[in-house]
Parts: C-alpha cells; sequence; structure tokens
C-alpha cells in the first residue's frame, strides 16, 4: 500500500475517531426525538473531499453501538448517513462555490437523514412520527449550520481538499 493511500485511510480514521469522540461526550443529546448530534457537523467535510462519505458512515456505525435503540440503529442510522453522503457528492460535484456546497450539505443530511430515523424512532418509540421527524430535522439544522460557520472559517486558512 502506497504512502499517499495510507495518508487517505488515516484522514478518513480520524474523521470517523472526531464523529464518535463527539457523538460519545454529547450522549443523552445524541439519540432519540429530539437530538442534536454535533458530530453531524462532519458532513461539510465530503464537499472537499469523498472520503469523508466512508469515515462518516463508520463513525456513525461505532457510534450507534451506544444508541438505545440498538443494533436496529447501527443499520438504519448509518444506512442514512451513507445515502446522505453519497447524495452530497453526487450533487456538490456539478456546484462551483463553497456557500452552495455547504448549504448542500446542510440541507440533505437536514431533510433526507432524517426520515429513517424519523421512521426507526416512530416504529421502536412509538412517538409521532411528524413531530418526531420535524425536532429531528431541527437538531440536525443546528448541527450543521454551526459546522457550516466553522468549516467555512477554517477553509479560508487551510485547503482541507488535501
Amino acid at each position: 500500500m502506497g504512502n499517499g493511500k495510507l495518508k487517505e485511510i488515516a484522514k478518513g480514521g480520524v474523521l470517523a475517531a472526531l464523529y464518535v469522540a463527539l457523538t460519545m461526550l454529547i450522549t443523552p443529546l445524541a439519540y432519540g426525538p429530539f437530538q442534536i448530534r454535533i458530530s453531524e457537523m462532519f458532513n461539510h467535510m465530503i464537499d472537499f473531499n469523498k472520503r469523508y462519505i466512508w469515515a462518516l458512515t463508520l463513525g456513525c456505525f461505532i457510534s450507534n453501538l451506544q444508541s438505545p435503540l440498538g443494533p436496529i440503529d447501527m443499520i438504519v442510522g448509518t444506512l442514512g448517513t451513507l445515502v446522505s453522503g453519497l447524495m452530497i457528492y453526487a450533487i456538490n460535484k456539478n456546484v462551483h462555490s463553497i456557500k452552495m456546497k455547504l448549504l448542500v450539505s446542510t440541507l440533505i443530511p437536514s431533510f433526507i437523514g432524517m426520515l429513517p430515523v424519523a421512521v426507526e424512532l416512530y416504529y421502536l418509540q412509538h412517538v409521532p412520527f411528524w413531530a418526531t421527524y420535524a425536532s429531528t430535522v431541527v437538531g440536525e439544522l443546528i448541527s450543521l449550520l454551526i459546522g457550516a460557520f466553522l468549516v467555512l472559517a477554517l477553509s479560508k486558512r487551510m485547503d482541507l481538499t488535501k
């Protein structure tokens, strides 16, 4: 395995570990009908490199090992993250403005990624679907808007594509 490939894997591993660490740090807020999983802000990294799709998916999977919903969340939540990541990447391949890319990587996880989460909570915790969908979208928007401002500032100081 070449040095470049090793660096790619290491960078993805660091992001996955950061995702897990931030999620564990705020565990009570990271799961349930109203969640603010601040680690979701890392979705914006997909705007800079597709390797972060797999890093976020892995981070989500490991974080969901601790989910009160058990193994189903490891599957459903993780698939939601993977699908959102692939959609962000596919759409943003044709977007050139960093602000528009950040908008895409805010809206997709919030409105698409939270659908399977709301369905899962509806069936497993018997909570109202639309209220749960709305509350998870709001929590996701909070995380991603904070992340968008941080990533935008960071991208002005360093090349996040590498």
